[in-house]
């Protein structure tokens, strides 16, 4: 595998500033990340006065519907955002949560969509999406195989090229919950490439992923995580990311390096030096017969006979005298 696709989401963690959200470009972009994903909400045409919120945490929002409002960009800024992403070289993504919201994102310039596991029965939103032509990934979070079945034959139909991502809606995730055994399932049930979408508040989670052959990663990414926000919890800090990034690149050099455990030539000179050689741990005189009680072990090989031979010693007769901690050859024996 090559590295993994690492997408740093930062959702609604800017909660609605434009400043906010130009600076987690730039942390972002420090930290070794592919891509940096928003979510564009267009609240009329998303929600209504009757959505609850699935955490209440908003002093300041009567309903959902006023707080996404209060997410909502311009098309402007969102072109200032992508402009921003490219001059630093960071893909620009953002989740649409309407039709509206696609066209938006196709006058911003997206180059492929991520579809959030709330959206994944939205077949009316994967047809405006897929009518794009671009490359879709899609979110398994609170999705059963079955309703997975529809969406992924939905796109494949469709000629979309398509991903899918293990997820578990719950923030944060509890490593019970991780659902690890899925990436195998999915790669086996769909022979797509398939990712890992995480909301741990942990590294290990994702690193775990790769190791299990997951070729997209996703989580969430926040200054710091007792910010304001539904997710800041279920969050990596900027570190943490920067430290995920490392992590998840070497376990990918590490599954692209296999070691042949049938050859070890190599270590041939520091076998030589880490292995040992028989020796005695006493004075013995011509004539004795050693028992394996006489023996020791001492560095370097070669030396003497090898310690791995010492059964063949057992009951051997000393041809001459040694001395105590002296390296035992087959000569000094009959």
């Amino acid at each position: 595998m090559v590295s993994p696709f690492i997408i740093a989401e930062i959702a609604q963690a800017h909660d609605g500033s434009l400043g906010m959200a130009h600076a987690y470009i730039d942390a972002v972009a420090k930290s070794g990340c592919d891509a940096i994903k928003f979510q564009t909400h267009i609240a009329e045409a998303e929600s209504s006065i009757y959505e609850p919120f699935r955490v209440q945490f908003s002093k300041q929002d009567t309903t959902r519907l006023e707080y996404w409002k209060r997410m909502e960009f311009t098309l402007e800024q969102w072109k200032d955002i992508k402009r921003h992403c490219d001059a630093v070289g960071l893909e620009f993504m953002s989740s649409p949560f309407s039709n509206a919201a696609v066209d938006l994102l196709e006058e911003v310039g997206v180059k492929r969509y991520k579809v959030g596991s709330g959206e994944v029965n939205n077949l009316v939103l994967l047809e405006k999406i897929a009518q794009t032509g671009k490359p879709v990934i899609v979110s398994s979070g609170m999705s059963s195989f079955e309703e997975l079945d529809q969406t992924i034959t939905f796109l494949k139909d469709k000629h979309v090229d398509v991903s899918v991502l293990q997820c578990t809606t719950a923030y944060p995730t509890k490593p019970e919950e991780y659902g690890l055994n899925v990436i195998s399932e999915l790669k086996f049930r769909y022979n797509i490439p398939v990712g890992f979408s995480d909301h741990s508040s942990s590294i290990e989670s994702c690193i775990a992923a790769v190791a299990l052959g997951a070729e997209i990663l996703e989580f969430h990414v926040v200054f710091d995580k007792e910010m304001f926000g539904p997710d800041a919890k279920a969050s990596l800090t900027i570190k943490e990311t920067s430290q995920l990034v490392t992590a998840v690149n070497n376990i990918a050099i590490a599954i692209q390096n296999p070691i042949d455990k049938k050859d070890n030539s190599k270590f041939s000179e520091l076998k030589g030096i880490f292995e040992k050689s028989l020796a005695i741990n006493k004075n013995l005189e011509q004539g004795h017969i050693i028992r394996f009680e006489d023996l020791e072990t001492k560095k370097p090989k070669s030396y003497g006979i090898d310690a791995s031979l010492f059964q063949g010693v057992i009951g051997k007769q000393l041809n001459k005298d040694l001395n105590q901690w002296s390296f035992l050859n087959w000569d000094d024996l009959d």
